[in-house]
């Protein structure tokens, strides 16, 4: 069944609702194998389920633009954290990423969105020390959740090309023009 929309079609093959494929434990170990995803440096004890744990390597507080000392955040501070991980993405897979809920409870709020196909470096994630504590945030703590995602069929044009802003990136980039 073909679907009219102003100015094309929407491809036929998708129907509404329609399941997302998300890619379980084993699944990612495959999609490693055939160098579809890439997490360098891998560690099998951060697979989950459905995803793969990242974890910190740098902290920054972005008023002052320096690394958090003794990477411990003050009460209602901003902060930024980068993976110890690069991720690397074909063109047949998206991330999303979702903050565990171990932060969350120590009263981190943060905010994710998704990892385009294409992309390839080290993640930056904004975040907020929402709690009247102040918040440590060891190295090489488990930080956030990579949840990988198939495309229906592959980006025409992957992060490098469309944007490619923070392509290659590495440690906490606060912005970039």
């Amino acid at each position: 069944m073909s679907f009219l929309i102003p100015g094309g079609r929407i491809n036929p093959r998708h129907t509404l609702p329609r399941d997302v494929g998300l890619l379980s434990d084993a699944d990612v170990v495959q999609y490693l194998a055939k160098g579809e995803i890439g997490i360098e440096p891998f560690d099998r004890g951060n697979l989950t389920p459905n995803g793969y744990d990242v974890s910190i390597d740098e902290v920054v507080i972005p008023a002052t633009k320096r690394r958090a000392p003794q990477n411990r955040i003050p009460p209602a501070t901003r902060f930024a954290v980068s993976t110890r991980e690069t991720i690397r993405l074909g063109r047949h897979v998206a991330g999303q990423i979702w903050l565990r809920t171990t932060w969350a409870r120590r009263g981190v709020i943060a905010s994710f969105g998704m990892i385009d196909a294409g992309f390839s470096g080290t993640l930056t994630f904004g975040a907020f020390n929402a709690s009247s504590d102040a918040l440590e945030l060891p190295i090489g703590e488990r930080f956030a959740q990579v949840v990988f995602l198939t495309l229906d069929s592959p980006a025409s044009e992957t992060y490098e090309r469309r944007s490619g802003n923070y392509q290659g990136q590495k440690g906490v980039t606060l912005g970039r023009p």
